[in-house]
């Protein structure tokens, strides 16, 4: 792994409706991440929060049903050539959020360095709802379906007018929680899915195991999007859509350190932390330690 890391935070909460999400870099910067990295010899160029620019009130709310989709256009249109910009110097790109819809930004940049990006997508939900499955119009419900090439025209194209990923190079681990459009989708485009019920009957090592092997070979590169309700809320409070029944602490870090030793990751983002429904950083502190695992960290 590249001993370059370029930190990028995004506080955009735009994507969805819950107040306090954009707050979520600073909770885990405040937790320590910088430092956890540092000790593991990594160097850190923390480059700070991209701007987010804030909805006119006296604009309407939706554009083609989609909640604040200009403001969300430019946030990934911002965030995407950033990360471009950071691959491009050979450091890894690791984002964090900010609601899920800052996928589609860190997607659009990485894609533009490999054939066959793979992506490990962490999380309770599928986000792969479109304009016309979505029952919310919340883009963070998108990010996947975007970068597919599925959605609003505006979003399928920020930095290339083509989709960023293929379906067969994205696998889905702790989904127990998914729209009927999303489903219908899946099924459609055969995304591979490890749900909950999979990680309780085979366990999680061979959940990992599968998913390595399934991407080693057919990519050139891993991006993870790990959202942090993936896990079990009794453990991971602090984010805006908790899903009961969880993936838990432990099996996230048995998880993050088979990817470390698999040597596969090479851009991610932890998305979705809301210090405003947290409990004393809680989820924040999880975050860091979690990263820390991808990165290598070993109790002896």
């Amino acid at each position: 792994m590249n001993k370059d890391i370029s930190l990028i935070g995004v506080p955009m909460d735009l994507g969805q409706t819950r107040r306090g999400v954009d707050m979520g870099p600073s909770a885990i910067r405040y937790a320590g991440i910088v430092e956890r990295l540092e000790k593991l010899n990594f160097n850190i160029h923390d480059l700070g929060n991209i701007d987010i620019s804030r909805p006119d009130r006296n604009q309407p709310e939706r554009e083609d049903k989609l909640r604040n989709l200009q403001e969300v256009v430019e946030a990934n249109t911002r965030l995407a050539n950033l990360v471009d910009e950071q691959v491009k110097n050979n450091h890894f790109p690791l984002v964090l959020g900010g609601d899920h819809s800052i996928a589609i930004g860190s997607l659009a940049g990485v894609s533009r360095h490999y054939e066959n990006l793979g992506v490990i997508w962490y999380d309770a939900h599928g986000d792969i709802n479109t304009t016309e499955t979505s029952p919310s119009g919340n883009i963070h419900g998108m990010p996947l379906a975007v970068s597919l090439g599925y959605g609003h025209e505006k979003l399928t194209s920020i930095l290339d007018d083509n989709p960023k990923i293929k379906p067969e190079n994205v696998v889905l681990i702790g989904i127990r929680d998914l729209d009927e459009g999303e489903k219908e989708l899946l099924r459609d485009l055969n995304i591979k899915v490890f749900t909950m019920h999979e990680i309780d009957r085979i366990g999680m090592p061979q959940v990992m195991k599968e998913t390595i092997n399934y991407l080693k070979d057919r990519t050139d590169g891993v991006h993870l999007s790990f959202d942090l309700d993936g896990i079990n809320p009794s453990e991971a409070p602090g984010v805006g859509t908790p899903v009961i029944g969880g993936v838990t602490y432990r099996e996230s870090h048995l998880a993050m350190e088979m990817l470390a030793e698999a040597d596969i990751i090479t851009s991610a983002e932890f998305v979705e932390v809301n210090p405003m429904l947290d409990d004393k950083n809680k989820t924040a502190i999880l975050t860091v330690a979690l990263v820390g695992s991808l990165f290598g960290e070993k109790l002896i």
